[in-house]
């Protein structure tokens, strides 16, 4: 939402402000491929918080180098908790364009810190006002699928009678649809549902946007993304959604009543739905995510001997529907000296 305006409110650029030019996904790439390199050094140590400093800094220090005004809507938190690219820190170099950011350096601490299969680091980028602010609600209930099944996702209708829909579309006998959700005990009841309607379940333990990515991906293996995960992770998932194609809808999921309560007096609805084009608005939506260790979606940070690396990215852009597998090889020695910081 717009600094100030009302919440969640969809607002064009503000006058005399420069909408987006260029496809900043190629620039942006460049801080997810630093942040999945330093993050990378940490895989396995079982330390997460050490992990996600790296990437914050490795993104940040990045950032500052991108050719735009860009104001933080989902990041690290509020400026008391988060003291680099928290909500509402203005990011890059101050020229034009004026654009919305939401960041991820690295979605899936635990499993970084664990060893375990796809960790990303992620960034969105969309025209100035246009990305949607979550607030104080830290949950929504999710649910997205690819083109071919985005006509039958409807969020209030039951998850059985969806899931049985799905195998109509595809064909097949509903125990070939495969549904990807969070291995959380508020799933519980879903979960029953699931396996009594005869469907089969893709169990995560963390990446909401991984997760969301393999479920629009074409000829993914996953059929549905359902569940109730984080809201600055659906908004980072939409944004790709806008480029990749499918669809997201989502609800806001207040945690108790204390949260409900600053959600209604805040004006949030929390009873709309919110599609890909209510969580980011505007016709011209930037992502860029590289992998930290192996998954479905992208392969993790590889090192070749002592100073190279290797990254796998999705760069991504809404208005031209581009979407680009980007290999990179890394001199870790030279972007030091680049950088003066440490990568690897």
């Amino acid at each position: 939402m717009e600094h100030g305006a009302a919440p969640g409110t969809e607002t064009s650029a503000r006058a005399g402000e420069q909408p987006p030019d260029r496809n900043l996904a190629l620039e942006l790439v460049r801080t997810t491929e630093y942040a999945a390199l330093a993050a990378a050094r940490w895989i396995g140590l079982g330390e997460k918080e050490s992990a996600d400093g790296a990437a914050v800094d490795a993104m940040r220090l990045l950032l500052h180098t991108v050719r735009m005004d860009g104001v933080v809507v989902i990041g690290e938190g509020e400026k008391d908790e988060a003291p680099m690219l928290y909500n509402g820190e203005h990011i890059g170099d101050g020229s034009p364009p004026h654009v919305d950011i939401a960041v991820d350096p690295l979605e899936g601490t635990t499993l970084t810190a664990r060893g375990l299969p796809s960790a990303l680091s992620v960034i969105a980028l969309s025209e100035r006002g246009t990305m949607f602010d979550p607030g104080p609600c830290v949950y929504m209930r999710k649910i997205a699928a690819s083109n071919k099944f985005a006509h039958l996702l409807d969020i209030d209708r039951p998850l059985p009678e969806t899931l049985r829909l799905i195998a109509r579309e595809k064909g097949t006998d509903i125990r070939d649809v495969v549904v990807i959700l969070l291995d959380r005990p508020r799933h519980e009841e879903a979960v029953r549902e699931i396996r009594q309607a005869g469907a089969r379940i893709r169990f995560i333990t963390d990446g909401d946007v991984s997760a969301a990515l393999h479920a629009v991906t074409p000829d993914s293996p996953v059929d549905l993304l359902w569940g109730i995960g984080g809201t600055p992770e659906g908004v980072i998932a939409a944004a790709a959604i806008k480029c990749i194609g499918g669809r997201i809808l989502g609800r806001l999921h207040p945690r108790d009543e204390d949260e409900r309560r600053a959600a209604v007096e805040a004006g949030y609805d929390l009873d709309e739905v919110l599609d890909q084009d209510r969580l980011v608005g505007g016709s011209d939506a930037f992502f860029a995510a590289t992998g930290v260790t192996d998954g479905d979606v992208l392969q993790g940070v590889r090192y070749e001997g002592a100073e190279g690396a290797t990254t796998e990215s999705l760069v991504m852009r809404s208005r031209s529907g581009t979407v680009r597998r980007v290999h990179a090889r890394h001199d870790r020695f030279k972007l030091r000296e680049i950088t003066g910081e440490r990568v690897g």
